[in-house]
């Protein structure tokens, strides 16, 4: 009977979570306006300006790659930094372990490199 502590606090908490989020979405549902003006629901914005361009604005898939790469170096930061605090008591094998992962994002970053994917122009 004891284990079922655990599962009933996390259940609580689960029911509390999506009672929090059927709240918010019902009381914007009742606060929010009924009716919706004609003029205002033909532009991208109803702060009253006009816009003056199309919103789709086509943009270089470069970006996205340098977004990747980012994250995937952000990524090895993250997985580095326990190691980092734990490395004189893990001994060796975590030493090998972590030159491994290391190597392996080190040849990403050549091959995206070589690709030409890490310039800005």
């Amino acid at each position: 009977m004891e284990y079922l502590q655990s599962y009933i606090s996390a259940g609580i908490f689960v029911a509390v979570g999506v009672g929090f989020g059927l709240f918010a979405y019902f009381l914007s549902y009742i606060l929010r306006p009924k009716r919706i003006d004609s003029e205002n629901a033909k532009t991208a914005y109803e702060c009253g300006i006009q816009p003056e361009k199309d919103a789709k604005v086509k943009f270089n898939i470069r970006y996205l790659i340098y977004l990747l790469i980012f994250v995937a170096f952000d990524v090895e930061a993250i997985f580095l930094y326990p190691w980092a605090v734990k490395t004189s008591t893990l001994g060796w094998y975590a030493f090998i372990e972590v030159t491994i992962f290391v190597s392996i994002i080190l040849i990403g970053w050549i091959y995206a490199w070589g690709r030409g994917l890490l310039k800005w122009d």
